[in-house]
């Protein structure tokens, strides 16, 4: 009996933990929450206002004169990123998963694997320094430019190749970052499907292309959805690679896909000190805030994540009795 209760415990400390966290930032926010309103989402003004001068009464609440806190532009930015980090990184991984699985023989594709494993335990700042010193130049000296001559007619592709940080950059970084969780991950689900089936296809004269598309790419579409989910919530909370390549644009939404941005974790990190500073204690409170919309972006993506994973699973159901 005492063990089913410390596994009960020790099941149940997780979920609490994530809802008090999420209770805790509710709680300090609560003040922002009520001050900023809805605007706090809808604008992109975000500004401490006079930290020196004597706080004034602003609907009730005491604030820095001109402070104002709107934050669409973190939103927007943090999106798009992980959007272009996701496009680039599953492909990438799902061919690089199949390719250690099924075309390197057993000794190589160990040593492989651990290479890959290796690159997802480099830190964050080891991505953003690698990022700043040789992802941006060339990016903002060759890459850019080009894809601005070649593509530019394309709608978020055209106009000022900017100078390397950005949009694009951030995007690129934190693919590198995620996609060994989607390799790994996926890598080891196609390696334990038996040989069976394989062969089977394999009988019927398919080839090795149409085996791995057809039979064992669909049979891990549920390992592949988990692993994109890992890889998101890593891409959504990522800090310091993003401060260091996206340019830390502040108060206006990216033009296309070369221009500086900021994610709402980075902006956290990089706001924390002025905020500090704020007597009223509004600015942490707002920072407080973004954290929280943060969350809760990351728990409606893994709920909608959910439910993809449980029709797929219905469906499957379904096929197989029918």
């Amino acid at each position: 009996m005492r063990f089913k209760t410390g596994l009960a415990v020790a099941a149940g400390a997780l979920p609490a933990s994530l809802v008090l966290i999420v209770l805790f930032l509710t709680i300090y926010a609560w003040p922002a929450i009520l001050f900023n309103g809805f605007q706090f989402v809808t604008s992109n003004t975000w500004n401490l206002g006079n930290l020196y001068a004597d706080p004034v009464m602003v609907n009730g609440t005491e604030i820095p004169p001109g402070a104002h806190y709107g934050t669409l532009f973190l939103i927007v930015g943090t999106l798009l990123s992980t959007l272009i980090a996701l496009l680039i990184a599953v492909p990438v991984g799902v061919g690089a998963a199949v390719f250690l699985a099924e075309a390197v023989p057993g000794r190589l594709r160990l040593g492989l694997s651990f290479f890959v494993e290796l690159l997802a335990a480099v830190p964050s700042v080891v991505f953003g320094l690698w990022g700043y010193v040789v992802v941006i130049p060339f990016l903002g000296h060759y890459l850019f430019p080009l894809m601005v001559k070649v593509i530019g007619f394309i709608p978020f592709f055209g106009g000022a190749p900017g100078s390397g940080y950005g949009l694009l950059t951030s995007g690129v970084v934190l693919s590198l970052m995620i996609v060994p969780l989607i390799v790994a991950t996926l890598r080891d689900a196609l390696v334990s499907q038996p040989a069976a089936a394989r062969e089977a296809v394999a009988a019927l004269g398919a080839t090795k292309f149409e085996v791995v598309w057809n039979v064992l790419l669909p049979s891990q579409s549920r390992v592949l959805i988990g692993a994109s989910i890992l890889a998101l919530g890593r891409a959504l909370g990522e800090t310091m690679a993003v401060l260091m390549v996206s340019g830390n644009a502040l108060n206006y939404l990216p033009g296309n896909i070369y221009t500086p941005i900021s994610t709402m974790a980075a902006f956290i990190v990089s706001q924390l000190d002025s905020a500090l500073q704020d007597p009223t204690d509004m600015a942490v409170k707002s920072l407080a805030e973004i954290a929280l919309i943060l969350s809760l972006i990351s728990l409606v993506i893994n709920f909608l994540a959910r439910i993809l994973l449980s029709l797929e699973r219905q469906g499957a159901r379904r096929a197989t009795i029918a």
